[in-house]
């Protein structure tokens, strides 16, 4: 990060299930990848792209950007001078808790983002950070409910998911849980072919069909997504690293920070901070 870039991935106790990000960036650039959960976040300054199948969509001061799970996507400037934002990370349970309090039990909900305009839900999202970095679980909670809610309510749609994004084939989903199963020592794409009685070539228009991200990329997010696993538990970022197939810490620390957005040591830290409460 540059010296005008700052950032804080954190978790309070009192918002189990929910990530926060409050940062800064302005040559920082996210990597294409995916969350399993939701992204829910409150521009509050400059522009940001966000780089989606279908072409970059852009939010500004006051937009709000909404990612279903499982959804690839990049993150970067989206004009000069970068951007600031207040994120929540909900996990699905989060998010479907709320909706089965406002509506009732219809699937897990999506929303119909990705870039809406709703200043008093971006007012909420403010609060929810404001109220757990000055300790107050209940006003945090309070907020986050009300934020969501209000999220379902005018920009929500019911869908109910399968064991994976819809459509996924056979093959791809084979091939995904192989390349999960072996982090540290993935086949290579003639051994996947082979595993899952396709071509190369078909495997990689499906799987891209399927998940959004080529094999490769997949593997790495999903390295990224265990290091942080281990991270929680006390593994050291070096050991993390090679623990899931990473060559050594500044492999890992590279990716984990396009992806998460801070380096695996500041995560670990705040993730300290925070449990040790």
């Amino acid at each position: 990060m540059t010296a005008r870039e700052q950032a804080r991935f954190w978790e309070h106790p009192g918002l189990p299930g929910v990530d926060l990000l409050r940062a800064r960036y302005v040559r920082h650039a996210f990597s294409r990848h995916v969350h399993d959960g939701y992204v829910i976040c409150a521009v509050t300054g400059g522009v940001e792209a966000v780089g989606l199948a279908g072409g970059a969509e852009l939010a500004g001061e006051g937009g709000i950007v909404l990612l279903n799970p499982e959804v690839p996507h990049t993150a970067y400037a989206g004009a000069a001078g970068g951007w600031s934002y207040r994120v929540l990370y909900p996990s699905t349970d989060v998010v479907s808790a709320v909706a089965a309090e406002i509506r009732g039990p219809r699937g897990t909900p999506s929303f119909n983002g990705p870039v809406v305009s709703d200043p008093a839900a971006a007012r909420m999202i403010a609060a929810v950070h404001d109220a757990a970095e000055q300790d107050n679980a209940l006003a945090a909670e309070t907020f986050l409910r009300l934020a969501v809610g209000r999220l379902l309510a005018h920009h929500g749609a019911d869908g109910a998911r399968g064991g994976g994004p819809p459509g996924a084939a056979p093959a791809a989903a084979r091939a995904r849980d192989l390349m999960a199963a072996r982090l540290t020592d993935p086949p290579s794409l003639d051994e996947l072919a082979a595993e899952t009685a396709t071509s190369p070539f078909g495997l990689l228009r499906a799987f891209k069909a399927a998940y959004g991200l080529p094999p490769h990329a997949w593997l790495t997010g999903e390295r990224v997504r265990a290091a942080r696993r281990l991270l929680d538990t006390g593994v050291a970022p070096a050991d993390a690293a090679i623990s899931v197939g990473f060559t050594d810490q500044p492999h890992l620390n590279r990716h984990f920070s396009r992806i998460v957005g801070v380096p695996p040591g500041a995560y670990q830290r705040e993730r300290r901070i925070a449990r040790g409460r």
